[in-house]
């Protein structure tokens, strides 16, 4: 039991340490666009797409023109956000297409429009694994 407590506090304190790495703490400037985190479904299958939660904060309502991520490496590949909810924070969805089986680096960044011109946010990062169509 102790043991599982003592991985569950690396995996946490991995997780924070991460979180602070890739986000910045500073105040967001004018019509600026952050993105914190991503929410990634708990199972991806192979050959089958799925959607990616993007978590932001923004000043104002900054219209996204599309997301883009890569994985482990390969890419950038560029998707057209939807379901925009504005908020503290507000999310977008990305679909992803269906990927090779493995454990993937995933890093994502978002382009917007800023004073009317298009700006890039930073870049977070997620672990992904994709597991085989059979259990």
């Amino acid at each position: 039991m102790k043991s599982l407590i003592a991985v569950l506090m690396g995996v946490v304190i991995m997780l924070l340490v991460f979180s602070c790495a890739t986000v910045p703490t500073e105040p967001l400037t004018s019509g600026e666009l952050r993105l914190l985190s991503m929410q990634v479904p708990s199972r991806i299958t192979v050959g089958f797409p799925y959607d990616l939660i993007i978590i932001f904060r923004a000043d104002g309502k900054p219209e996204i023109s599309k997301a883009c991520c890569s994985w482990s490496g390969g890419g950038p590949y560029c998707f057209k956000a939807r379901n925009l909810k504005y908020g503290s924070p507000g999310n977008f969805i990305i679909e992803l297409p269906p990927a090779d089986p493995g454990t993937y680096t995933m890093e994502c960044y978002a382009d917007y429009l800023r004073d009317g011109e298009t700006q890039r946010t930073n870049v977070i990062s997620s672990q992904i694994t994709v597991f085989s169509g059979a259990r």
